[in-house]
């Protein structure tokens, strides 16, 4: 596939070289332009290339990979002539003392992560990668069926869109996991059980069972505060995002 990547950083660069690995063409960008990106390139085989062109380039796939806080920063008409059918990735997390800022409608509930992120981009988008951490996912996965394999749950109002990425994702390694609607993809943002806990399927169905799928504000209270403690925990370690 010829796949796009808007993001350089852990995650957009950990995907670079798994993917051109498997044999897929990788476009990655960076807000610094893609002359800064020439050892990423030796390092992993993709090609830098500059936003629009990793968006124009990336016919078949395309992740976003950025802070939460720069997708308003995003060209508005980024993605105007990308196929309605070209699903589009989004691997964000909420992180608002360490990187993000507050943003209202993430402190309030009244949108999922990705939620805000699809009405910026105004595009159907698909949740997944957000959960597992960089350095993991830059190693090989394992074959279908190996004990313990990492499940990695895959979030989209878009069902031929959520299917493709799930292709992908059993393709890099993982056993890919429906986790349903865009508006249930809280279930795997920081704060919760599954973010970052490498599960395996079966525990991760367990563990999106036992959330439920409407989130109470007594849930969205809780993965705030548990995110807060580990945000206060990384600050405390020197860790910058």
């Amino acid at each position: 596939m010829n796949i796009g990547i808007i993001g350089a950083g852990h995650i957009g660069s950990a995907l670079a070289g798994r993917l051109t690995s498997l044999g897929h063409s990788v476009y990655i960008a960076n807000s610094r332009g893609p002359e800064t990106l020439q050892d990423l390139a030796r390092k992993t085989g993709a090609t830098p290339v500059t936003t629009e062109e990793a968006a124009q380039r990336g016919t078949d796939l395309i992740v976003v990979t950025i802070p939460l806080k720069k997708i308003p920063d995003l060209p508005k008409d980024l993605f105007k002539d990308v196929p309605a059918e070209t699903p589009i990735i989004d691997t964000s997390n909420y992180y608002p003392m360490l990187r993000d800022g507050q943003l209202p409608e993430l402190e309030t509930g009244d949108l999922t992560e990705s939620g805000w992120v699809q009405q910026h981009l105004g595009r159907p988008v698909v949740k997944v990668f957000n959960n597992i951490l960089a350095d993991h996912l830059a190693q090989p996965g394992k074959p279908a069926g190996t004990p313990g394999r990492v499940a990695l749950p895959v979030a989209s109002d878009d069902a031929a869109a959520k299917r493709k990425v799930m292709q992908l994702v059993e393709e890099l390694g993982y056993d890919a996991i429906d986790a349903g609607t865009l508006r249930e993809s809280w279930r795997q943002q920081p704060g919760g059980p599954i973010y970052c806990n490498d599960l395996p399927a079966d525990k991760l169905r367990e563990q999106l069972a036992s959330l439920g799928t409407e989130r109470t504000p007594e849930q969205h209270a809780g993965f705030l505060a548990n995110q807060a403690k580990q945000e206060q925990a990384m600050a405390a370690q020197g860790i910058k995002l």
